[in-house]
């Protein structure tokens, strides 16, 4: 399976998927390329020290977002992907890219999708939310990609239990440690495997 993995900072979700088909716990899986919005980022130095292809694709680049979503897209096509991973890419995937690459896109939340999910809720701002509700448990959710916001499909999910006294930074951390970095390999290994495949909402009805 030739995946593509898009990132917008550091890469530490990308550097659990390389260090996963390193070790064998991800299998049948070839990292085809990392592409980034930002320029300067570790995990292009991540992708770098793998051998990995990596470039960068950045809004600012284009001269409206209607030029960037064509080449954004004609950019994935270049990898020929079998699946597009979002492993921390806080840019809005274009239509025009959900409609070609149906089923083939998937994305980690850091938190319990559907809780502190959807518009604004990305980064620290998740855990923020959390705490100031005063949840007991938090964690993550790796979902299909739809045309919503953190709305498709969910694969996985893992809690993580609030500590006494956690910050934003506290809680982002473990739960990247107990739940990110385990289910989003583990995902990528389900898909690549055939045990798990994309559903259409109107699917999972019947």
């Amino acid at each position: 399976m030739r995946v593509l993995v898009l990132v917008s900072g550091g890469g530490t979700n990308l550097q659990a998927i390389i260090d996963g088909v390193a070790n064998g716990s991800i299998t049948n899986t070839e990292i085809v390329g990392v592409l980034s919005n930002n320029y300067g980022v570790y995990s292009l130095e991540r992708a770098e020290k793998a051998g990995i292809k990596n470039e960068v694709i950045a809004p600012k680049d284009f001269p409206d977002r209607s030029s960037f979503n064509k080449a954004f897209l004609a950019k994935l096509d270049e990898y020929k992907p079998d699946l597009i991973v979002l492993a921390g890419f806080l840019v809005v995937i274009p239509e025009i890219v959900i409609e070609k690459y149906e089923g083939k896109i998937i994305n980690i939340h850091p938190s319990l999708i559907p809780s502190f999910c959807g518009k604004g809720y990305y980064g620290l701002k998740v855990h923020k939310a959390a705490l100031d509700r005063g949840v007991k448990v938090s964690g993550a959710t790796v979902h299909f990609v739809d045309a919503g916001t953190d709305t498709g499909p969910i694969i996985l999910q893992k809690a993580v239990y609030v500590e006494k006294g956690d910050t934003p930074e506290t809680l982002q951390r473990r739960i990247m440690e107990e739940a990110e970095w385990k289910i989003l390999p583990q995902a990528i290994n389900m898909i690549a495997n055939g045990e798990v495949a994309y559903t259409q909402p109107s699917d999972m009805r019947n």
